[in-house]
């Protein structure tokens, strides 16, 4: 009995003990900012890379040349990878369905390393980045019309946690 109040007298401490918002500084866990550790407002994060730096290039048909804005957007990959070296990335090549499978999985290839040799010239670490084509296998949208067909043409950079791929 006595083993039982103990334990029921140290369980309403440790979840009082909970009850103190500021218990790591203002703004949470590890960020001065005021942002959630990892969520989509923390800088740092994988979540705010998506969503504010921005995750993909699109490609004209059949080309793997990077246009005016997929140069910004991958400015600011850039930066944030330069800025962030606990994380590495993993950069994705696509194509729309039209044409063989052979075809776009080359494709997707050379549009995942043209990402790739754009970021390494803006001086992300080599070592920081792999490539893999998926070529026409993993559409974003299914349809036979040239707005889903330009949604599918892209490289897509997935941010992975370590300094090495």
């Amino acid at each position: 009995m006595k083993l039982t109040k103990t334990a029921i007298i140290l369980a309403a401490l440790a979840l009082g003990a909970c009850t103190n918002a500021d218990r790591f500084g203002p703004g949470g866990v590890g960020n001065p900012d005021g942002a959630l550790a990892g969520s989509v407002n923390d800088p740092t994060s994988p979540a705010y890379f998506n969503a504010t730096v921005g995750d993909r290039v699109l490609f004209a048909v059949d080309q793997s040349t990077l246009s005016f804005e997929g140069q910004q957007i991958l400015d600011g990959q850039a930066d944030w990878l330069l800025s962030n070296g606990e994380y590495s990335a993993l950069i994705e090549g696509h194509a729309d369905e039209q044409g063989t499978r052979e075809y776009n999985l080359a494709l997707g290839a050379r549009r995942a390393s043209a990402v790739q040799n754009y970021l390494i010239s803006r001086g992300v670490a080599p070592g920081r980045l792999k490539t893999i084509s998926y070529g026409k296998e993993r559409p974003i949208e299914i349809c036979s019309d040239e707005l889903c067909y330009s949604k599918n043409r892209r490289a897509v950079t997935v941010i992975t946690a370590g300094s090495g791929v």
